[in-house]
């Protein structure tokens, strides 16, 4: 049996995000889309491009399949990798990049699902030639691996459905309540921000903390606190199926750079550049944008993938 829900999916503009990583985008109109979690999924793929499937390393190429990583093990995130409701099938926009990818390369997708420390240790290993796992580009994670990219890296900002707020930079948040988790990214974006808003006299924001989602929500439906920040696909899923938030805006994972996810391999393995390639042929035809489309992501969208480029500075790295 299919279970559907309904997704708010925020629509940006891509080349405005990547223009202006230091502020937030704002949100746009909503468009419906339905999510399907059944074990029945209709993949995304495309052609065969040949000329892009000549450049795979041979061994690669020889074995007719792409061993994919993926660390939804235990339920995952949706809807990045998740469990459909068999308990068992993974689905999600990971899964179904893995599908599109593996098609314009003329191979099978195999796809392992692994916690998220074991899906490293299996990429240094070789047990996976590629991971595909909501992995951002950093700078100290180019030292071991090499990044083709294919998604934005967001965080959202959510308020109480009609709250009527909209955040576009630090001072769209000062003197507000805003809840965040401890130690993240999210949180070292807003002490950054509340250092500006202080240096230019307005008021910092005052941060709060709880322990489980379902804590952060139930403030945010109270009015004790008038603002979260997580990660955009959670925040879009969060929207879609609870039907009581609003994504009111979104800043870049790796502020103050442009955050982007990418397909992840060993480091000269000769595989970025075909990942890549195919990427772009599935972004050239219209397969890319329907895997995003069908996940709620379209504002995740990247005009183009690109092999290793800047990322999270080392001094951010969490």
């Amino acid at each position: 049996m299919l279970r559907r829900f309904l997704v708010g999916a925020v629509l940006l503009a891509t080349v405005a995000a990547c223009a202006d990583p230091k502020s937030a985008a704002p949100a746009g109109d909503a468009s419906v889309v339905a999510f399907d979690t059944s074990a029945e999924q209709v993949r995304v793929t495309s052609a065969k491009v040949e000329a892009v499937a000549a450049e795979l390393p041979a061994e690669v190429r020889d074995s007719g399949k792409l061993v994919v990583g993926n660390g939804s093990a235990g339920g995952g995130l949706p809807p990045l990798g998740f469990t459909a409701d068999d308990n068992r099938t993974p689905i999600g926009v990971e899964i179904d990049i893995a599908y599109l990818v593996a098609s314009v390369l003329g191979l099978r997708a195999e796809v392992q699902t692994t916690s998220w420390e074991n899906l490293f240790l299996g990429l240094d290993s070789g047990k996976y030639q590629v991971g595909i796992s909501n992995i951002g580009v950093s700078e100290l994670r180019k030292e071991k691996y090499d990044f083709a990219t294919y998604r934005l890296g967001l965080h959202a900002f959510e308020a109480k459905a009609g709250s009527g707020l909209k955040v576009a930079g630090p001072a769209d948040i000062a003197g507000k309540k805003v809840a965040v988790s401890s130690g993240t990214l999210q949180e070292a974006i807003l002490v950054d921000w509340n250092r500006q808003n202080t240096a230019a006299g307005r008021a910092p924001a005052d941060l709060k903390y709880y322990q489980q989602p379902a804590d952060t929500y139930l403030a945010l439906q109270s009015g004790r606190i008038e603002l979260y920040l997580g990660p955009n696909p959670n925040g879009t899923y969060h929207v879609a199926t609870q039907k009581q938030t609003e994504i009111v805006g979104t800043v870049s994972s790796s502020y103050p750079v442009q955050g982007l996810v990418g397909i992840t391999t060993k480091k000269d393995n000769g595989l970025a550049k075909p990942l890549a390639d195919a990427l772009n042929a599935a972004i050239a035809d219209g397969s890319y944008a329907k895997v995003l489309a069908k996940w709620g992501l379209s504002d995740e969208a990247v005009p183009k993938s690109l092999v290793n480029p800047p990322g999270l500075p080392k001094d951010k790295q969490k």
